[in-house]
């Protein structure tokens, strides 16, 4: 086992990763050799993601037959899709079923249903495998697009917690209308066809809704159509069983991750620069929903090759490491300053985020 009280002294950012990377791996080992399940690796993995399906359908099920009420079923099928997001995570890395490409695929269709808002995972494998290799620059598009870099205001706060409205202000955005369009095409094809229907019927949801509020406040009432109605009656329960869980779901991931990461002045390669570890008291309503990533993604960077499970378990022992070798803990400064490892003043001058 390797000592995890080393120094940091003496050591440059490359050898502090190594040694990091060394302590939580051997760590990992140990818990496997403690623990013979936890090398079912594949096992586990289709195990978990039975579970998070069974458990939404179960309290969509509660809630259709009248037992459960209908904010209880969208905070847990909420958290049940945020393990579906952390296998779909594992499964870019190749965690599940490397070798056998039916279960693989099948998984990862199975989680991207579960989690309707998001981009088709074929092709976020490739935003985010490009995430590890240039993360915290201006082609790190994955990490952009979730508004990492945005200094905080409106825009950002519209953004965070939506996909369709974060491609739209880009959109919006954009100076010239050949780029407009790029948006616009790239958006349709990143977010066909599942996440066009989930933010779609979401807005419908917001727009009948706020319409017959505004209506009811000027003492009238809209005389909306039979079969308008009907349709609205489907889309109130798509909200409450799916659509809602994964608004709230992706809110909350968006909002930990972009914060988590640092953008615009990190060192390539520099895995020391590129996230810290937040996991204050406060935001534990947001890390119930996003499986603790604030605290445990950190970990990640070091050692890629451990599915989420493991990482939660080596999470102290990694956390004791990491803060030995200089990773930053609770960083709150990164909300004033966009994101940046560094205050503006204490650097050189950066160009803007890019805002395409």
């Amino acid at each position: 086992m390797h000592d995890t009280s080393a120094s940091a002294a003496g050591l440059n950012a490359q050898q502090r990763s190594a040694h990091i990377r060394a302590v939580v791996s051997a760590h990992g080992a140990s818990l496997r050799e403690r623990y013979p399940v936890l090398q079912h690796q594949d096992a586990i993995g289709a195990g978990i993601l039975l579970f998070a399906l069974a458990g939404m359908v179960g309290s969509a099920t509660l809630y259709l037959q009248g037992h459960m009420a209908w904010w209880v079923c969208v905070l847990l099928n909420a958290f049940f899709a945020s393990l579906t997001h952390e296998l779909e995570h594992d499964l870019i890395h190749s965690m599940y079923f490397r070798k056998r490409r039916v279960p693989h695929n099948l998984m990862l269709a199975l989680v991207w249903m579960a989690r309707p808002s998001t981009i088709n995972p074929w092709i976020r494998r490739h935003l985010h495998l490009n995430h590890h290799k240039v993360s915290g620059t201006e082609a790190d598009l994955e990490e952009r697009a979730i508004t990492n870099g945005e200094p905080w205001g409106l825009a950002r706060l519209l953004m965070v917690g939506d996909n369709v409205m974060s491609s739209f202000i880009r959109m919006l955005r954009a100076k010239t209308f050949a780029h407009k369009f790029s948006i616009l095409r790239r958006t349709l094809r990143v977010y066909a066809p599942l996440a066009l229907l989930n933010w779609g019927a979401w807005y419908l949801f917001l727009g009948f809704h706020a319409a017959n509020g505004f209506a009811a406040l000027s003492g009238s009432t809209i005389d909306w159509s039979a079969n308008t109605l009907a349709v609205m009656q489907v889309i109130d329960v798509a909200v409450v069983v799916l659509v809602g869980p994964n608004v709230l779901r992706t809110f909350c991931l968006h909002f930990v991750s972009s914060n988590m990461h640092y953008y615009g002045d990190v060192e390539p390669g520099n895995v020391m620069q590129q996230t810290q570890v937040l996991n204050p008291w406060w935001m534990w309503p947001m890390q119930a929903f996003c499986f603790n990533f604030g605290s445990t993604h950190g970990i990640h960077h070091f050692v890629v090759k451990e599915p989420f499970y493991i990482r939660q378990m080596t999470a102290p022992v990694a956390h004791k490491v990491m803060a030995e070798m200089g990773v930053r803990f609770n960083d709150f400064g990164t909300f004033g300053r966009a994101n940046r490892f560094e205050r503006r003043q204490e650097r050189a001058a950066m160009p803007d985020p890019v805002r395409s």
